[in-house]
């Protein structure tokens, strides 16, 4: 086992099945509080008990970790009679040498003190602690073992998360270039200005998309940096219809999770037809996001083909928010509709 129970744990446990012992001879079996109490004094109690724990830490650091940790059986069968024995042997030290020289009392009477006979009685004496430590470390091992395995599902999705949008920053950073490329060789006149707009939304690509969570005003401010080199791209002929309703500041949202929807437009939507317009509309409440898009489609296009699409989103949404969201797409008469709902993190 990687992962130890800490030893106070065993200690307080004890102090606990000490009380246990104490208030059940005294409640169930009847035993009067006088004779419960010179027990104590006598140091007969303390002492079972202390050889009970001996046992039961020997059991649960070596011969349980040698053996029942490693699946061996057999070999640690082959142990319980060896604990047993020294367990015996333990009690009849602080009981029969240690406590008789402080108090000058045996627990046991001369004849019971035969070696045979002591023995074989404290076979039964003995076996709550096997049995005890036994469980205890099967229950801490499937502990740990559980809380192993939920770390190692943690790290998996945030290794997958990381995954996915290691295939989405790139493809976007492939498409802007494209887009500013074009700019440049059209309007050199306009540059300056559009070099500004990339700048910043490369440096967001760059600096806030390996992150888990965005700024909401910084996520929005990249969607309309996106957007204005989207329009250089078309000059004139862009129809869209981007709207952006309510206030926002220092919310927080999934990061990147807007753009899918608003590249997608471009991407698979007819933009350059005046009676056909596209349409982004977001909106923004006091605890929540809306983002919905409308558009025709191009001749051939199809959202489902976009490879890191719709299904990565929704592993992204589903890491993130669990089933706190709505993602829908409707796609219908050569028209597409998407529909995204998520709660904002203040």
């Amino acid at each position: 086992m990687k992962s130890r129970i800490p030893f106070y744990y065993h200690i307080v446990f004890f102090f606990l099945l000490f009380l246990t012992y104490i208030f059940w001879d005294i409640g169930l079996n009847d035993k009067k509080v006088e004779i419960v109490i010179k027990g104590i004094c006598y140091g007969i109690t303390p002492t079972h008990l202390l050889a009970i724990f001996c046992i039961y830490i020997l059991n649960f650091y070596y011969f349980c970790e040698w053996f029942l940790n490693k699946k061996k059986l057999l070999f640690y069968i082959l142990t319980i009679p060896v604990s047993l024995l020294l367990f015996a042997a333990v009690r009849y030290f602080l009981q029969e040498v240690v406590m008789f020289n402080i108090t000058g009392r045996h627990n046991y009477y001369e004849e019971a003190r035969e070696i045979g006979y002591y023995i074989k009685d404290n076979f039964f004496f003995g076996l709550p602690a096997v049995i005890l430590s036994a469980l205890t470390f099967l229950f801490w091992q499937f502990h740990t073992t559980q809380h192993q395995n939920q770390e190692l599902l943690l790290e998996n999705k945030k290794a997958e998360f990381q995954m996915l949008k290691a295939q989405v920053s790139p493809h976007f950073l492939f498409n802007t270039l494209n887009s500013f490329y074009s700019q440049l060789v059209l309007k050199e006149d306009e540059m300056a200005n559009d070099i500004l707009v990339l700048s910043d939304l490369l440096r967001y690509v760059i600096t806030e998309t390996d992150k888990d969570e965005a700024i909401l005003s910084k996520e929005i401010q990249f969607i309309q940096n996106y957007i204005h080199l989207q329009k250089k791209r078309f000059e004139d002929l862009l129809y869209l219809d981007f709207s952006l309703e309510g206030e926002y500041s220092n919310e927080r949202i999934l990061s990147s999770a807007l753009i899918h929807f608003v590249e997608n437009v471009f991407k698979h939507g007819k933009l350059n037809n005046e009676n056909e317009k596209a349409v982004i509309l977001i909106k923004i409440k006091e605890d929540f996001l809306e983002i919905s898009t409308f558009n025709y489609n191009v001749n051939g296009e199809n959202y489902s083909s976009t490879g890191i699409g719709y299904e990565n989103l929704t592993k992204r949404l589903e890491y993130m928010y669990k089933n706190q969201f709505i993602l829908e797409k409707t796609e219908e008469n050569n028209t597409f509709k998407t529909y995204l709902k998520i709660p904002l993190k203040k």
